[in-house]
């Protein structure tokens, strides 16, 4: 497993499962041309998409941010639909450092799209349960509505089996929250209607989390927003503000998705990257 010390926080990256989807759906616009360039594609047209939660030990917390693709929570025809080709090893990763999944005491999540929030529950026999009992799970409460009424698009990600059995576990805000001292989530918009971002801020340094408006290194730029954003525009609005206050002030971008690296670090004009750290394969 990838780690990282930022300052007082320990990060570590756990295996949440990997997708295979449609290049062209995650670059939206951009001609393939363009974004095959700066990320690689397979023969189907797939790119490689990990879904790797992040674990922060911090002040005592036991912190998830995202929660993987869970196991055991897909039929055939999704796992072929979905390129799906490993699944989470979430629960084993934690017991390798030393942590049982009931000592989760807070999930941050950064939207509730199927790839981010199955692994929130677990199959226990013939039953669905919460996969961290003991966690509070911290979404925006725009998702959270949508979540649990889905319209008819959004039905397809927003599955009752991820939200029902966490439901009392839940604690939403509105436009901002600081979840303990030095992270907060600020919600955005866009990508879905409650997709937020996170912050981490340790001894003047930051690290954003900018989930899927950014989902890997190769969506730097601002108009390269995903076919599958609810509010593609509200998308670029966001990426715009946030993307140039980070690279401004010399923040960390963290992914989720990215199959090459973990964290980046850019130049103030976006074009040279100064420091990464790279995804074991």
């Amino acid at each position: 497993m990838d780690t990282f010390q930022f300052h007082d926080m320990s990060i570590t990256w756990l295996k949440g499962g990997t997708t295979h989807m449609d290049g062209g759906a995650m670059f939206g616009v951009v001609p393939k041309p363009l974004w095959e360039k700066k990320y690689p594609v397979n023969e189907k047209n797939q790119i490689e998409l990990p879904s790797d939660p992040l674990f922060i030990q911090y002040k005592g917390h036991h912190i998830l941010l995202e929660s993987g693709l869970g196991f055991g929570k897909f039929t055939d025809k999704q796992l072929r639909n979905y390129g799906i080709s490993d699944q989470s090893e979430v629960e084993d990763n934690l017991v390798q450092v030393g942590v049982l999944p009931e000592e989760i005491d807070i999930i941050i999540m950064t939207h509730l799209h199927f790839d981010h929030a199955c692994g929130l529950t677990k199959w226990k026999g013939d039953k669905l349960v919460s996969s961290f009992p003991n966690a509070k799970i911290y979404v925006s409460e725009v998702e959270w509505n949508e979540m649990k009424d889905p319209n008819i698009r959004s039905k397809n990600t927003y599955w009752k089996e991820n939200w029902e059995p966490i439901e009392s576990q839940v604690v939403t805000f509105t436009n901002s929250i600081e979840v303990v001292d030095g992270i907060e989530m600020v919600h955005t918009g866009g990508h879905s209607d409650g997709h937020s971002i996170v912050l981490l801020r340790q001894s003047g340094e930051t690290i954003i989390h900018m989930a899927d408006l950014m989902p890997t290194h190769a969506h730097q730029n601002p108009l390269w927003v995903l076919a599958y954003d609810d509010y593609p525009m509200t998308s670029v609005f966001a990426k715009e503000k946030w993307v140039n206050e980070a690279l401004k002030n010399n923040y960390w971008f963290s992914f989720y998705h990215d199959a090459f690296y973990r964290l980046v670090k850019w130049s103030e004009d976006g074009k040279e990257m100064l420091q990464k750290v790279e995804r074991t394969r």
